[in-house]
């Protein structure tokens, strides 16, 4: 069979919709300066849909900095890879801030935080270690588990008495085979909200032998008194073995780090598939990468703004009667029971007649029969926006509640 024969059969999981959700539910076009009020198809919508935690993406200083940093070095410079022609004193000099903020010996800078993950994964274990991990971490872990050649083990999220057994059983393998153990947690679980049991994890280390790798992208800069992350929220950051975080959530950008002790990073340096043959971060982005930081250090009050909001947020839902989950940060799930027809049919309202965007999930990232609406507050968002779509997700909820959103499709709607 020609491979392409297959894609007109099974176009997958999210692809097997496209043809109802493509411009409007996915690949939506969202228009104009970063901030909670955004373009969509033509009108003002307040947005709630951008990992803009801080407010830091038309932070004056940042757009400053960003500007100049184009102009001087173009998106070109430093031209290859890092080990290669691409290494500059500015990509050193953010390693050391970073490495220093999340108090690790040192710290390696990556293109992006996805492939950086993947990479990461696949450098420290080999086919004799074990990984264990949790069952709701991100697609970057989940992929870089898949390119491992040893033995894995999942754990259900956040059961730790589960964790406990999957490591006695890892235990029992690498007793056998020589290798190590690996355990993979996030930080903040982005979908959800809830954090990785960090300190309970930690604690595991006197009954086993293991180093613990979080994926911090949601805690780093909104977690902790300093912003340092998840890990400082818990006390346990001397017990993180490897912290990872992208600058894609509080800081606004693109690219991330990884930070370890000095050996660590040194073999990670010299190992790192997808930095190795991959072209440097350009230098207007570790510039600006350096400003971002520079401002989530210096101005505690940009998160002390994020948290009024989220916590404004998520007790003016509570209040109402809506089930949050047991988010521990800003994420802000809204959990509704419908069917798919009135799941669409409640974003499609909440859009059109309240002008409000937020993302939708679905079966099967949430069970079936249920709607889940994931909010983000940021530090640029304002209490009158809390009141506002708090009383708008009270009407949803009584218009779902009522079967007014059980028809095939809202009248008018068109994509």
């Amino acid at each position: 069979m020609d491979i392409f024969e297959k894609i007109k059969k099974q176009k997958g999981p999210l692809g097997q919709y496209q043809d109802i959700a493509h411009g409007y539910f996915a690949f939506p076009k969202l228009e104009g300066e970063i901030a909670p009020r955004m373009k969509f198809r033509g009108k003002d919508v307040l947005t709630w849909s951008l990992n803009n935690y801080l407010g830091l993406a038309n932070h004056p200083e940042v757009r400053k900095t960003d500007a100049e940093a184009a102009a001087q070095y173009g998106m070109a410079y430093p031209m290859g890879a890092r080990m290669m022609s691409g290494h500059t004193s500015y990509h050193e000099e953010l390693e050391k801030r970073l490495a220093a903020f999340e108090k690790k010996e040192d710290a390696y800078l990556l293109n992006y935080g996805y492939q950086g993950m993947v990479s990461i994964i696949d450098a420290l274990v080999s086919r004799n270690d074990v990984i264990v991990y949790d069952s709701e971490a991100h697609a970057c872990i989940l992929d870089g588990v898949r390119l491992h050649m040893g033995k894995r083990f999942v754990y259900p999220h956040n059961n730790i008495e589960k964790l406990r057994l999957q490591l006695k059983h890892a235990q029992a393998v690498v007793e056998k085979t020589g290798g190590g153990i690996l355990v993979i947690t996030e930080g903040v679980y982005g979908m959800a909200g809830d954090l990785g049991k960090l300190d309970e994890i930690v604690a595991l280390k006197k009954e086993f032998n293991f180093r613990l790798l979080i994926d911090d992208a949601h805690g780093f800069g909104t977690m902790g008194k300093t912003g340092a992350g998840t890990s400082e929220h818990f006390g346990v950051m001397d017990e993180v073995d490897v912290y990872f975080a992208t600058f894609a959530k509080a800081m606004a950008g693109i690219g991330g780090f990884v930070a370890s002790t000095q050996e660590v990073i040194d073999y990670l340096r010299y190992n790192l598939r997808s930095q190795i043959f991959a072209k440097a971060l350009p230098m207007p982005m570790v510039l600006g990468a350096l400003k971002r930081l520079e401002l989530l250090q210096t101005k505690p009050e940009l998160k002390d703004k994020l948290w009024e909001i989220v916590h404004a947020l998520q007790n003016g839902l509570r209040e109402k009667g809506f089930d949050i989950g047991n988010t521990q940060s800003p994420v802000t799930p809204v959990f509704l029971k419908g069917t798919p027809i009135e799941a669409g049919n409640v974003v499609f309202d909440l859009r059109e007649r309240f002008n409000i965007f937020c993302s939708i999930v679905v079966y099967p990232v949430v069970p079936k029969g249920v709607i889940m609406l994931r909010l983000i507050p940021t530090a640029v968002h304002t209490l009158d926006d809390v009141k506002y779509t708090i009383e708008a997700f009270s009407e949803i909820q009584k218009n779902l509640s009522e079967g007014k959103y059980n028809k095939e499709v809202i009248p008018n709607f068109s994509l």
